[in-house]
């Protein structure tokens, strides 16, 4: 394969981050890459993809800054781009937790975990282990024996954790993400909040299926990723398919956006079941005047009359 997706984060001191991301957009641009970088005071967090060559420059370009000298960069190979545009943006934050007082990862942070560590602690009867992502990630692949807690986002995770705070006070926890940097904040946050013994995946989902001892054992279904690939497989020992459709709860792993766009609800279905639903994940969405299947398929409006009468003499979404 020619082309690689560079996956990594730093928390690092970054000055005037605005000025920073203009400057940073304009370097990827001139080599090639495409992406979605994040950066604030704290530090950087992106994903971006690229022709081994480009790649290489842009790691190389990234080690020489002596902010970023210790940046860890995981490496996928691709077939070609994973992105179709180029964006760096500031932000008052890498991971938005929403806290009244932030956490500083690198002063207090769970302790790290390599991959056969948090191997065993997955088989520890006496460990709790706590998915740190959002609901539709978990649900298309997460660890066996996993708690999903019941949020759609990371930044819920903080309030759901207090209102359950008597089931992990006294009991050891291990977190994961895909990358690794949404634990570093939610670990530490464990920690403030009195959990004493909080440790995290280091290098997050993504490392744990690179590890050539674990291969990605005792995850199941595949890890979400936040570009056009939508997934990666984790699991090179005994694979097994977790998600279910929206509509009919079959065995599925294709990821969508729902059809209307003021809705945008991510769901798993089917390339049939989209097409029957007209992509949308309710009968209000289906039905939406600007649905983008609808656009997208070139429907004409009788097709689309149609496909919508039979969807509503058939099921109730």
């Amino acid at each position: 394969m020619d082309y690689r997706v560079l996956l990594y984060y730093n928390y690092t001191k970054i000055e005037n981050p605005e000025i920073f991301a203009k400057e940073h957009l304009a370097f990827c641009r001139s080599i090639g890459l495409k992406g979605r970088i994040l950066v604030a005071e704290e530090g950087i967090n992106g994903t971006v993809s690229g022709t081994i060559e480009d790649t290489q420059k842009y790691m190389d370009w990234m080690h020489n800054d002596e902010r970023f000298k210790e940046t860890w960069f995981k490496i996928d190979e691709a077939e070609g781009h994973a992105f179709r545009k180029m964006f760096v943006r500031a932000r008052k934050e890498l991971v938005a937790l929403n806290l009244d007082e932030d956490v500083d990862p690198l002063r207090l942070t769970g302790e790290y975990l390599d991959p056969k560590a948090f191997k065993e602690a997955l088989l520890d009867e006496d460990t709790i282990v706590l998915d740190a992502r959002n609901d539709y990630e978990f649900d298309l692949g997460h660890f066996r024996g996993a708690i999903r807690p019941d949020i759609r986002n990371f930044r819920d995770l903080p309030q759901w954790i207090r209102e359950n705070k008597e089931k992990f006070m006294d009991k050891k926890v291990v977190t994961y993400c895909t990358g690794g940097i949404r634990c570093e904040k939610f670990s530490g946050w464990l920690l403030r909040e009195g959990v004493e013994n909080v440790s995290q995946l280091h290098g997050g989902i993504a490392m744990y299926g690179k590890d050539p001892e674990v291969q990605g054992e005792l995850w199941d279904g595949k890890m979400y990723v936040f570009d056009d690939r939508i997934s990666v497989e984790i699991n090179h020992v005994d694979k097994k398919v977790i998600g279910k459709d929206w509509f009919d709860g079959t065995p599925c792993e294709r990821y969508i956006n729902c059809a209307n766009p003021f809705c945008n609800r991510q769901i798993i279905a089917s390339e049939e079941n989209e097409a029957k639903h007209l992509g949308g994940c309710s009968i209000d969405c289906a039905t939406n005047e600007a649905n983008r299947y609808v656009k997208r398929n070139n429907l004409s409006e009788a097709e689309r009359d149609a496909r919508i009468e039979a969807l509503q003499a058939t099921v109730s979404i």
